[in-house]
């Protein structure tokens, strides 16, 4: 996703700014002990105030003794990004490297954030977004003619209402996850003048949302300029969906291209 700008997303688009670190003069089982107790973390950087000295993961405390300071053990030869850095470029960085996370330091060597895998998925997906969006606006001016704007901001699921009355349960599974690991891409909502927002695009995202006890997403939103008769709308009150309660969950097993794969294979036998 491109900025108001045209400049490419950077490595500081889409790092996490609070990072856990360790002291060079930590021991082995100080940090041991910190990794076990941090889901998620199988290592940190090792700093000296700011100034990042090294890398220590679990497998470096493995033939450590528990006494021994960090700063013995630790790797030196660090693999680290930028700030102002491609995400494209940190993406190759990590697929090359094969690690998970890169510390992103300044041009001093200071620890500013981290890079994950994760959050350069994350850019990929966001990145794509915009195009939904975009055709989305593009359709409602040619049959509308309404002047309306786009804005990023988070919304409540509270203020959404559906347009779609159910949801497959495979693919709520995957949304689950996503948002579990940070993927899940905005939601994408219009604001027609009314006290709440008509979802357009992401009703397994906020199933999802609901089921994990997140109360608020990050979203895309249409403002129209004008209020104007919404057939997404109209769906919506024919179906009596009112919240995102109302959007039922279906199993797998009748989704439609299931149901017409199943039927396809029965008339071929």
């Amino acid at each position: 996703m491109e900025d108001s700008e045209g400049s490419k997303p950077r490595v500081k688009d889409y790092m996490t700014r609070e990072v856990v670190t360790v002291s060079p003069d930590e021991t082995v089982a100080d940090v041991a002990r910190r990794i076990a107790e941090n889901e998620g973390h199988s290592g940190f950087p090792v700093c000296n105030g700011r100034y990042v000295q090294g890398i220590i993961t679990a497998r470096d405390l493995l033939l450590a003794e528990e006494a021994d300071p960090i700063f013995t053990v630790m790797s030196e030869e660090l693999i680290v990004a930028h700030p102002e850095m491609d995400i494209t470029d940190a993406a190759r960085v990590i697929l090359r490297s094969g690690i998970q996370k890169l510390p992103v330091v300044d041009d001093a060597g200071h620890l500013v954030g981290i890079i994950s895998n994760a959050d350069v998925v994350r850019s990929q997906i966001e990145r794509a977004t915009p195009g939904k969006v975009d055709k989305l606006v593009q359709t409602l001016k040619n049959i509308h003619g309404v002047e309306m704007r786009q804005l990023r901001r988070t919304v409540l699921l509270s203020e959404l209402i559906p347009t779609q009355g159910k949801v497959y349960t495979d693919e709520l599974e995957g949304r689950v996850y996503e948002l579990e690991n940070g993927l899940a891409e905005p939601l994408v909502v219009i604001d027609n003048g009314g006290q709440r927002l008509l979802l357009a695009d992401g009703h397994h995202r906020v199933k999802a949302a609901a089921r994990l006890g997140i109360e608020e997403m990050d979203a895309y939103v249409i403002v129209l300029k004008e209020p104007v008769q919404l057939g997404m709308a109209e769906t919506a009150r024919k179906g009596e969906l009112e919240d995102i309660d109302d959007i039922a969950v279906v199993d797998y097993a009748h989704h439609p291209l299931i149901e017409t794969t199943t039927r396809l294979q029965s008339d071929s036998r």
